[in-house]
């Protein structure tokens, strides 16, 4: 006979996401098992796309018997940790690098903090990171620092996965793109009570780096959206007329240059400049216009619709023998 651990006993679900980390799966989730000793939990192990050995791994009876939830194809990271949250069934959610970076260590006090003083999300502050400066460390302190000024959340590491969620507000969380580095931001937009303590960060032992200069890109992308978000959502004309206004005030200060231009020297031409300055001015407000648009378009389609930015190919589930 078969069980299930039952539902209502789960407390915490640690949710991993993995891509190509066959050699960091079974010391991970034996760190996992001594550091929750006593709990009841489950691990959800999220494949996500990957091509090395990395579901055989997850699979393998010496691994401790996660939950694994296999995606069709690589989805990025927050495509699979969006996929393990839908899964999970614990009081709380932790979510926690593949890599072995976090420590698991960490999870017992966070834990215990958000349910002490009732947080509905504990995040973590990556201390000594052990990181390459140039290519990752430095970019990330920009980031930070840029995403604390503009959106008003003034955490310090919005790129540490090791974070400690209530399930409800997890499962609301718009988690598409790459917006999981926004978590804390969405979470602020839903009215959650947050703080965040210093983690242990180690480093990489096994396998390469999915993060690298490149990414940056994808984070100031997603930074217009998320400010967009947390701004002008209830109210878009604000920001759209804010645009039109300072387009019309360039248009007329390019203009009266132009009439001044005339007035001065009737003889000369005005030359193309001033005409094309406007139409560049014209068409960045144009193209940032129809970015959000479309931002706002696939928010519609996914969550009016309850679509699902990921696709699930199967889940595994343990099965637990009954003691006779």
């Amino acid at each position: 006979m078969t069980l299930k651990i039952p539902t209502d006993d789960l407390l915490v679900s640690i949710v991993i996401g993995v891509y190509n980390e066959a050699e960091n799966i079974r010391p991970l989730l034996a760190e996992i098992r001594t550091a929750l000793h006593g709990y009841m939990y489950e691990v959800i192990i999220v494949n996500d796309g990957s091509t090395d050995a990395t579901l055989a791994e997850a699979l393998h009876p010496l691994a401790g018997m996660p939950v694994v939830v296999d995606l069709q194809k690589n989805y990025g990271q927050s495509g699979a940790m969006a996929a393990g949250i839908e899964v999970a069934r614990g009081k709380y959610i932790v979510t926690l690098d593949g890599d072995g970076q976090n420590d698991p260590a960490d999870i017992p006090a966070m834990l215990a903090l958000a349910q002490k003083e009732n947080y509905d999300l504990v995040a973590s502050v990556r201390g000594d990171r052990k990181d390459h400066y140039l290519t990752r460390k430095l970019p990330s302190q920009l980031a930070n620092g840029l995403i604390r000024r503009l959106l008003g959340v003034h955490l310090h590491d919005y790129g540490s996965t090791l974070k400690v969620f209530r399930s409800p507000l997890a499962k609301k969380l718009p988690l598409y793109g790459e917006l999981h580095r926004f978590i804390p931001v969405l979470a602020a937009m839903e009215g959650a009570r947050m703080t965040e303590v210093r983690a242990n960060h180690r480093p990489r032992l096994a396998g390469t780096s999915k993060y690298g200069l490149g990414r940056t890109v994808k984070v100031m992308s997603d930074l217009v959206w998320v400010y967009f978000l947390k701004k002008y959502l209830a109210k878009p004309m604000h920001f759209f007329g804010r645009i039109a206004f300072w387009l019309v005030m360039a248009s007329g200060v390019i203009g009266g240059l132009a009439v001044r231009q005339w007035w001065q020297y009737p003889e000369e031409t005005l030359g193309s400049l001033p005409m094309m300055g406007f139409l560049l001015l014209l068409s960045a407000g144009y193209f940032l216009g129809m970015g959000i648009l479309a931002e706002l378009l696939m928010r519609t389609y996914y969550e009016s619709q309850g679509k699902k930015p990921y696709t699930i190919r199967q889940i595994y589930y343990p099965e637990f023998k009954k003691k006779e």
